[in-house]
């Protein structure tokens, strides 16, 4: 990958632009607006959000006011686990489609899978809304975020179309490789949530050591080390300058040594979220 517009190529045989923008915990109103235009003036091509984030209709409102064609960008949204379930997904979709102001989704994604009674038929239900909406043509592409390795096969033996994408937490002292290496092996393109560990990465004194041989920030290495695991980073900020940062990771490559000494890092900086066990 050499630049912002540069693509991972999805099983559906969409571009997807290699890195997101993030919205996640960005406030909706003028906050979000003044970010997502920001981050397109910045060269992103690729803007990620969901229903829950509740700041759909104002990154809706930020890619309009960019002024950048439709056509140009790539919009990910996601439904939320109170709306799974065949009909309730369609609809659930199409109050999310109405809040962004477009015509059409390039990614749309469940968000978590359920972890309940009756989990795979929930699951199964729910991936029927969704790849009728890709058939239709409503959606460009389909996915899921936060499937594990265990939840994926269950999903897969009843699913008409394997999944685009897996959003998942990957980080440094995160990488979660048994869900990654389904993945790959199935043809489904990871995604990074949280990247920079909600920060926590910017302040681990060995990767600021390794960041400083390559006279980089944390940031800036923690999201190329992500694409040189063949992973598509998401990283997210509201400052302007860090905007622009996070972009400009195409001019610096990680040694094969300092990836090996990052990707043997033990577990630290991860959520704790783990998808058999949230309540939500």
């Amino acid at each position: 990958m050499n630049s912002l517009s540069d693509t991972f190529v999805l099983n559906s045989g969409k571009g997807i632009p290699c890195i997101g923008f993030g919205t996640w915990q960005t406030p909706d109103g003028e906050t979000a607006v003044n970010s997502v235009k920001y981050a397109i003036q910045s060269g992103y091509r690729h803007i990620d959000t969901a229903a829950i984030y509740g700041n759909e209709k104002s990154v809706g409102q930020g890619i309009r006011e960019s002024g950048t064609d439709r056509s140009e960008l790539f919009i990910t949204t996601k439904l939320w686990n109170s709306d799974r379930g065949y009909e309730p997904a369609l609809k659930a979709f199409d109050t999310s489609l109405k809040k962004l102001g477009l015509d059409y989704i390039d990614l749309y994604l469940i968000h978590w899978p359920e972890n309940k009674a009756n989990s795979a038929k929930v699951n199964s239900d729910t991936w029927r809304a969704l790849e009728k909406l890709y058939r239709d043509g409503a959606v460009k592409s389909i996915g899921v975020s936060n499937f594990l390795e265990h939840h994926l096969r269950s999903l897969l033996d009843s699913a008409e179309t394997v999944p685009a994408v897996n959003q998942i937490e990957f980080h440094p002292g995160q990488m979660q490789h048994e869900t990654v290496s389904f993945c790959k092996s199935n043809g489904i393109l990871v995604e990074a949530w949280s990247p920079l560990g909600t920060g926590k990465m910017l302040n681990n004194p060995e990767l600021a050591e390794i960041a400083l041989k390559y006279g980089k920030s944390v940031a800036q290495l923690c999201i190329r080390w992500v694409l040189q695991n063949e992973v598509l980073p998401l990283p997210k900020s509201i400052t302007p300058c860090r905007i622009e940062e996070n972009t400009n990771v195409f001019d610096f490559e990680i040694s094969c040594a300092d990836m090996q000494t990052i990707n043997s890092m033990p577990y630290f900086g991860g959520s704790g979220l783990n998808p058999d066990t949230v309540t939500y």
